[in-house]
């Protein structure tokens, strides 16, 4: 009679479990999304009812859980996912997981030549966890100590948080979700589920599967990176750049931009200090926060400020714009070396540059060009300068800088593959950088083959793959660095129209990675998803390296040229992105069994 009971009980618990699951199908919809695409609020939801996702040890992967309200508005009051649970009692816990909810923010007038109109566009993400608290962001609202009208009230929490949020009938919100994958999990199959959950009793699951592959990323970048400094943090936090209030936010962008596998620029405050004669004064207190700052962030590239001993003009309409004064130039030289011989003795040298000029576009920046590399290289001659300048001159009757200049930084569209590798063929690096929407010199090599062309341009009405396909286009070229203007730029308003205008022309998130954390309560950056797509790009150079090291160049290059031939006929398919990295992998695992035997 006992077991009657009981089963009778189970059966009654299964059913009633079975429609509440079923009334949650028909009201909200699950779908999974990679990191790669975006779903529009209004767009019929698409994608399977379930995640399934590949990763190296060491590195994040993420992905995407839309929620549909497919029947009437619903309210999420809460999203979670469980632990990741492989075989043998080995897991990935759900500390090692973050859940962001997806934004939308507007673009009111499309970028120059961009791929999507105006609308909506998820790109900020909002953290379910303020990282500073490690608390949830409360929605902002009015409190009564006494609840009784006329009382005085309190305002708390913020504009912008992540949970609880409305969807109505027939629109989307995603959730972003990043799983670090631990250097110390075994190889293997990890199962899940990330629930959500609606008022009125209505809650839903979708399964996680991830694949952990047996090789473990580096902590630090591979491929060279600079994204300029945090100055316009003072300006969106309304702080002094003096203050410790601008310290601790400077480093919570920094701590952002090592999670995304970004070279995070050395605040000038744990550098030497430089006497009046060039020389250094090695301060204890500031080596020791330089140490910790360069072991935390896992900080690979190291920039040298200009010597601070003279300033010469970009023109001639100022007075002398390319000689030294004698004396000034002795102290640059000692400057030089002193700087070059304390990263040595620390091991931060191999990988040391100085930024030296930025897009010599006239015939006396040439010339200061050489001047300035002259005496850098007479200091040390192994010290890399790097001008952002393309690899071929701008006028053929200017002077010849290639004697001063160790590292070049073409714009994308700028790019030459015949004078690239004459470069690289004699000893010099190439990076490059993108800024605004800018297509072909008429000075171009091969201009008249691509004049009409354009390279991924990095902004919010375009595709997200234009943020990861760099460092395999870059790595197709053998060019070994990345560079970006700012992070941080300023533009027309953050959250609702973040436009960085120029003469009235928008570029949507140019020069803005990151959105100040001011209305999520968080003084700091918040991410989004271009930087996430920017990560996984930096990510991927590490299987070339890894591959590279095991296999050869033209093993990696065999699997790079089915996603970016070249800079102007690169992939926006997302699977083929997935299938390349794919088999990056499955390359890597058989040349290590290769070698284990």
């Amino acid at each position: 009679m006992k077991d009657k009971i009981l089963f009778a009980i189970v059966v009654s618990v299964f059913v009633l479990c079975s429609s509440v699951y079923s009334a949650a199908q028909k009201t909200m919809g699950l779908t999974a999304l990679n990191s790669m695409e975006r779903i529009g609020r209004n767009q019929q939801p698409y994608g399977p009812g379930k995640v399934e996702i590949k990763s190296a040890k060491n590195e994040v992967e993420s992905f995407q859980v839309v929620v549909a309200a497919l029947k009437e508005n619903i309210k999420v009051v809460k999203a979670e996912i469980s632990d990741l649970i492989g075989k043998d009692g080995a897991k990935i816990t759900k500390e090692n997981i973050k859940l962001f909810r997806a934004e939308y923010v507007r673009v009111r007038r499309s970028t120059p030549r961009a791929e999507r109109g105006p609308g909506l566009f998820t790109d900020p993400l909002v953290p379910f966890i303020n990282p500073l608290t490690g608390k949830p962001i409360e929605p902002r609202r009015q409190v009564r100590k006494v609840d009784r009208w006329g009382e005085p009230t309190t305002t708390v929490g913020h504009e912008m948080y992540a949970v609880p949020f409305e969807v109505f009938k027939g629109q989307n919100q995603p959730i972003w979700v990043d799983v670090y994958v631990p250097k110390n999990v075994a190889a293997g199959t990890y199962k899940g589920k990330l629930t959500v959950t609606a008022s009125g009793n209505v809650s839903g699951q979708i399964p996680v599967t991830l694949t952990v592959w047996d090789f473990t990323l580096p902590d630090g970048p591979t491929h060279q990176n600079h994204f300029g400094g945090f100055y316009n943090i003072s300006r969106y936090f309304d702080v002094k750049r003096d203050s410790e209030e601008f310290r601790q936010i400077e480093m919570r962008y920094c701590q952002a931009m090592a999670e995304h596998r970004i070279n995070p620029p050395i605040p000038h405050r744990f550098l030497p200090k430089v006497n009046a004669d060039g020389s250094l004064n090695i301060i204890p207190e500031r080596h020791k926060a330089l140490k910790e700052f360069i072991d935390k962030f896992h900080v690979t590239d190291f920039e040298i400020p200009r010597a601070p001993f003279f300033s010469l003009p970009r023109s001639t309409l100022k007075s002398d714009y390319k000689n030294i004064p004698p004396a000034a130039g002795e102290k640059a030289k000692r400057y030089y070396r002193q700087y070059y011989s304390y990263l040595k003795e620390n091991g931060w040298e191999k990988r040391a540059y100085i930024y030296m000029l930025d897009e010599p576009n006239l015939r006396e920046n040439y010339e200061q060009v050489i001047v300035l590399g002259r005496l850098v290289h007479e200091a040390v001659p192994q010290l890399k300068c790097l001008v952002v300048e393309q690899t071929y001159p701008q006028n053929p009757s200017w002077p010849n800088i290639d004697p001063a200049v160790d590292i070049w930084c073409p714009l994308w569209s700028f790019i030459d593959e015949k004078t690239i590798n004459e470069k690289i063929a004699h000893g010099d690096q190439v990076w490059s950088y993108t800024a605004l929407v800018q297509r072909s010199p008429g000075y171009h090599p091969e201009y008249e083959k691509v004049k009409g062309l354009d390279p991924p341009y990095w902004h919010i009405d375009r595709p997200l793959t234009v943020y990861r396909v760099p460092t395999w286009i870059n790595r197709r070229y053998n060019i070994t660095g990345l560079l970006y203007w700012t992070t941080i730029t300023t533009v027309i308003e953050p959250w609702l129209n973040p436009a960085f205008s120029h003469y009235g022309i928008h570029f949507n998130g140019g020069g803005f990675l990151f959105y100040p954390g001011l209305l999520c309560g968080i003084d700091g950056p918040v991410c989004c998803m271009r930087v996430k797509n920017l990560r996984d790009g930096m990510e991927d150079y590490e299987y070339f390296a890894i591959l590279e090291k095991l296999a050869g160049k033209e093993a990696v290059i065999k699997i790079v040229n089915t996603v970016a031939p070249n800079w102007w006929s690169y992939s926006k398919d997302t699977d083929k992105f997935l299938s390349a990295r794919e088999k990056l992998a499955q390359e890597i695992l058989k040349r290590k069994k290769v070698d284990k035997n």
